[in-house]
């Protein structure tokens, strides 16, 4: 019975934990739809391909991120530079194209929206294992 009530309890503050780490990034998320609908921010055509590249960069380091808390493997250090690392190749890229007179920009969108769904199909697993 003592046994089966510790693990109940250790349950409930990991639940709790998880919650609260999860419902960090969401409140940023909330408050960045509410900024961006009071500030208005207008993209020159030159930019665009740029730009949603590095959006889904973004996208690819937040999903990567909080699948290593998930996994409780989560590095700072790792996560900023990975960020940076990513995001200065993806415009490397996208100059480079640019240039060649060739959409390498693609290439971008292709592999960190494919990195985007592993990211969200191994939380999807890992909620569905441990709820």
């Amino acid at each position: 019975m003592l046994n089966t009530q510790s693990k109940l309890n250790s349950l409930r503050i990991k639940h709790y934990a998880l919650s609260i780490v999860m419902a960090k990034p969401l409140i940023g998320l909330i408050f960045g739809i509410i900024a961006g609908s009071f500030f208005p921010l207008d993209i020159m055509g030159a930019y665009t391909k740029l730009f949603s590249v590095v959006l889904l960069v973004a996208l690819d380091s937040v999903f990567g991120g909080l699948r290593a808390v998930v996994n409780k493997n989560f590095s700072d250090t790792i996560f900023i530079s990975g960020f940076l690392t990513n995001a200065l190749f993806a415009a490397f890229l996208v100059f480079v194209g640019d240039r060649l007179g060739i959409d390498l920009y693609y290439v971008a969108l292709l592999v960190f929206g494919f990195r985007i769904f592993k990211n969200l199909a191994g939380l999807r697993r890992h909620f569905l294992k441990n709820f």
